[in-house]
């Protein structure tokens, strides 16, 4: 029987994060997403060159509002980022660490751009993966922030984050200067996620140092609206849409444990089961989603839920191979 397959015209853009000696930087290897030619593992129909990436959230200052069940697995190194990245990469296997600087929150621990530069240079020291590196989220700390974290990095092709349509001229000039990607957000907006990234390449960062955060709802909040905007932008890249051609990323974990059914101890709802096996799960349910929407890096939080989609990746990649 005959395949019938759709022919596209346009491909998604490949991003490389990290740089290895040989490229300036000190990272043992980097990591390339991205250049999509079809749907989500559709085999058949086109290629999908560069398998999607699992990184492993770490925070300078130890999450207080995380359960319990989520913490537990970095118990021993939740006060030192450092050593908290070398378990994401050693022991759990993460492609990629994604460093939050929450300390730099004025209403959090309210640090200044120097202990910014001191976190982020013995994280480095400590991995030799590729890292993404994000704000605070508060947008005039980020803004006195980030340059100065950009600047401790330089020449190791950082995923740096995270730029808004209303907040983004800091973060790209930061970029620029020091040779890093970035992560553009939009607020499930596709107009809005195509404008920043003209707006983001009009200051001279070249489009294949993009990565587009779509934003996310983790199952059973609002995911299917965002599967909906994500498969447009793969739509868009694969119909030609220059755009709208580079690679997502989803912060999984940090939508996932929002929820309450992730969030309820064992005894608050019984009937729901382990909160362990029932927040992993609803993470890792989450991920394998959006990882159908064409998801191409995927920030989890709990180490069981990246070794299990990692076992997914692997079957989704491989299921392809003899299909002509």
């Amino acid at each position: 029987m005959e395949l019938l397959r759709e022919k596209w015209t346009g491909k998604v853009r490949e991003v490389t994060i990290g740089a290895t000696h040989e490229h300036g930087g000190t990272r043992a290897r980097s990591v390339t997403v991205g250049g999509e030619t079809g749907l989500p593992f559709l085999h058949f129909e086109g290629e999908t060159p560069n398998r999607p990436s699992i990184a492993l959230e770490v925070w300078d200052i130890a999450p207080e509002e995380w359960p319990e069940v989520l913490r537990e697995p970095y118990a021993d190194v939740l006060s030192d980022p450092a050593a908290w990245a070398r378990k994401c990469a050693g022991e759990y296997g993460a492609d990629l660490v994604m460093l939050r600087l929450a300390s730099c929150d004025p209403d959090r621990g309210n640090t200044g751009a120097a202990e910014a530069q001191a976190v982020v240079r013995s994280v480095l020291s400590a991995v030799d993966v590729p890292l993404i590196i994000i704000g605070c989220g508060d947008p005039d700390r980020d803004n006195e922030v980030m340059p100065a974290v950009g600047e401790a990095a330089a020449g190791e092709n950082c995923l740096m984050g995270i730029a808004k349509q209303e907040n983004y001229k800091s973060l790209v000039a930061t970029c620029v200067v020091n040779g890093h990607n970035i992560i553009a957000q939009s607020p499930l907006d596709i107009n809005i996620a195509k404008q920043l990234n003209i707006l983001i390449t009009e200051m001279g960062l070249a489009p294949d140092k993009i990565i587009i955060d779509p934003m996310s709802g983790a199952l059973g909040y609002g995911i299917e609206y965002c599967y909906s905007i994500m498969e447009r932008v793969r739509l868009g890249s694969l119909q030609g849409d220059k755009m709208l051609a580079m690679p997502v990323i989803t912060f999984v974990g940090q939508e996932a444990w929002r929820a309450k059914e992730a969030r309820e101890p064992d005894d608050a709802v019984p009937e729901w089961g382990p909160q362990r096996a029932r927040g992993v799960a609803w993470e890792l349910m989450t991920a394998t989603t959006l990882l159908q929407a064409g998801a191409d890096i995927l920030v989890v939080r709990h180490p069981e839920a990246a070794k299990a989609l990692r076992e997914h990746i692997d079957e989704l990649v491989t299921s392809g191979e003899g299909v002509a």
